[in-house]
């Protein structure tokens, strides 16, 4: 019996040694995850320019912008619940968030381009001080992700898309609202062409990156695809991003962008605000679905008006809008020097 009870404690004392040393195991394991975790945020922190942008905003008491951690993000974020997405986008997912007791808006965004990880600390530092009340103020970012996080100020009534195409029954969109947009928007176009150090091209005009506040006063937003204007006389080639529909085809070609490019998809911008139709139709025959080529086609047989939103259409506006369309048509040109032109046109109505 005695034997019983020896072998019986045995075992009960070898299984909480296996249980202490799977505890003690993974507790281990837990430690080296966390370690390899910061070491990880760290590398992706020094690897998006994070030490730069520290030490602009201690040597900068008046530096408005934040460096959020990844924990700050999440728990802004609810874990980025679907619940709390305010709009997708080609470069990623926009989210609502609460951070430091103010609602913002959080761009988790898809993937950065290689070439520009080292500059994004920089390019950061020149959004950040952009200060235009038609363009979405830039607050903060997180860095400590393989792809960076932007947030911006929170704009409350959603894009210029959703409401030229989605409008609820009964709403209507004057022309004066509709030209108000257009001319804010392109003040916030000619200030980062021409004022902005260096200046700065967005690369992703549409109506869906145009946000409107309360009071329906435009708001330029998304700089997922801008780039810094080149410094040297040799341009920066890259991939051609943007959205279809509102791609320069000069820009196609070359791959250089430029502020005419900018220019080109303010132009289609144009067209829906005149329009309220989508600048791809994919229901429409094969020699209609572009708004753009559909809308030159028509000024060229002077047949504008037919294309004009019903809702605009009146006797006391007609010259008006015409020369809207004139400017539109303008900002469409794609040769070189009518480029020049349209660029010219462009920051003189702004």
């Amino acid at each position: 019996m005695r034997e019983c009870h020896l072998n019986g404690a045995l075992l009960i004392g070898t299984g909480a040694s296996i249980v202490a040393l799977l505890f003690i195991g993974f507790g281990i394991y837990v430690v080296l995850e966390r370690r390899n975790l910061s070491k990880l945020k760290q590398k992706y922190f020094q690897q998006h320019g994070g030490w730069i942008l520290l030490e602009k905003i201690k040597s900068n008491q008046g530096f408005g912008f934040t460096i959020f951690t990844k924990q700050q993000v999440e728990q802004g974020t609810s874990n980025f619940d679907s619940a709390n997405i305010l709009g997708h986008g080609g470069h990623g997912t926009v989210y609502r968030g609460t951070l430091r007791d103010q609602t913002v808006a959080i761009k988790k965004c898809k993937i950065v381009d290689e070439s520009r990880k080292k500059e994004f600390g920089k390019e950061m530092l020149i959004l950040s001080q952009i200060n235009h009340k038609n363009i979405v103020k830039i607050l903060g970012c997180c860095l400590e992700v393989e792809v960076p996080m932007l947030v911006y100020e929170f704009i409350p009534n959603g894009t210029l898309y959703d409401t030229i195409h989605y409008k609820m029954q009964g709403s209507r969109i004057s022309l004066a609202t509709r030209l108000r947009i257009a001319h804010k928007s392109a003040e916030a176009l000619a200030y980062l062409h021409t004022s902005a150090s260096p200046p700065i091209f967005h690369g992703d005009v549409k109506s869906a990156n145009i946000l409107l506040d309360q009071n329906y006063m435009a708001k330029v937003s998304d700089f997922g695809a801008s780039i810094l204007a080149p410094t040297d006389e040799v341009q920066f080639v890259t991939i051609v991003q943007g959205t279809c529909g509102y791609l320069d085809p000069e820009y196609m070609q070359s791959c250089q962008l430029t502020d005419k490019s900018d220019v080109y998809s303010f132009g289609v911008v144009l067209l829906e605000l005149l329009t309220s139709k989508p600048v791809i139709d994919f229901d429409a025959p094969k020699e209609e679905r572009s708004l753009s080529s559909r809308f030159l086609s028509v000024m060229e047989e002077n047949k504008m008006l037919e294309l004009v939103d019903d809702e605009i259409k009146h006797e006391d506006d007609m010259e008006l809008i015409r020369a809207v369309a004139e400017l539109a048509k303008e900002c469409l040109r794609m040769t070189y020097d009518e480029g020049s032109s349209r660029r010219a046109s462009s920051n003189h109505q702004a």
